[in-house]
């Protein structure tokens, strides 16, 4: 087995633990509509990979930009995030509110179709708007459509260092890093863990995505899930922690 690509936040210094290129790393589930997507390491760093082309080549960004991410804990949720972080640019995520997006300036935005369709606030402007999990209204290309158009290996611009800025207030790379690790150890969660997240309960990206990157453990985000069987959930998926 080769090793995986380097997950954008290994490389930025946020993960000591090195992981196999067809380890399960990432898996979502929607018990409300049956959907399930489980993504390898090599896979979740591939769509990485695919965003960070898609926001370098094909939208001009680089790390004086800002990217806003409006959307639940989902693969594709990782996806931009982790693909952002790998081409060097800031990311400010919010799951439903923009309170504060505003102050981002953001120059590509990503948020979900239902956020969209909803009653809340407006999304603020920017340059490149993208929609995820459903139909790309006027004014908004299709992430999905957009993303595959670019290569699953990231090229040599890709380099990113600790103490780069990870997010739009400043914070680095480093600094997230060190808050993931120190998550992880107060969580117990432990390389070869495989974490069950309820999307529901927990919004935070540093817990359902960072903390256990950070330690080489895989997540399983469920959408729907039904707390009174949270156990035999967890079994069928083979996860021996839960959030």
């Amino acid at each position: 087995m080769r090793d995986a690509p380097r997950c954008p936040v290994s490389w930025a210094g946020v993960s000591g633990a090195p992981v196999h290129s067809d380890q399960k790393q990432f898996t979502f589930c929607d018990d409300t509509t049956g959907e399930r997507v489980a993504l390898s390491a090599g896979e979740l760093a591939g769509w990485a990979a695919r965003v960070a082309g898609l926001l370098h080549e094909g939208c001009g960004l680089d790390a004086s930009s800002r990217v806003g991410v409006l959307a639940p804990a989902h693969w594709q949720t990782a996806a931009i995030m982790l693909g952002a972080w790998s081409a060097g640019i800031p990311v400010s995520y919010h799951r439903w509110s923009t309170a504060g997006l505003e102050k981002a300036e953001c120059d590509a935005v990503f948020v979900t179709r239902t956020r969209l369709d909803s009653w809340l606030e407006e999304v603020p402007p920017a340059r490149h708007r993208f929609v995820l999990l459903g139909e790309a209204p006027a004014g908004y290309r299709d992430f999905l459509a957009e993303a595959q158009r670019f290569p699953d290996s990231l090229p040599a611009y890709a380099t990113i260092g600790a103490a780069d800025a990870a997010h739009p207030d400043g914070t680095t790379f480093r600094q997230f890093g060190a808050v993931a690790r120190e998550l992880a150890d107060r969580l117990d969660l432990r390389a070869g863990d495989r974490v069950l997240v309820d999307a529901a309960e927990v919004e935070e990206p540093l817990r359902w995505l960072l903390a256990p990157l950070s330690v080489g453990a895989s997540v399983v985000v469920v959408a729907g899930l039904d707390r009174s069987t949270v156990d035999v959930r967890a079994a069928a998926e083979g996860a021996n922690r839960i959030l």
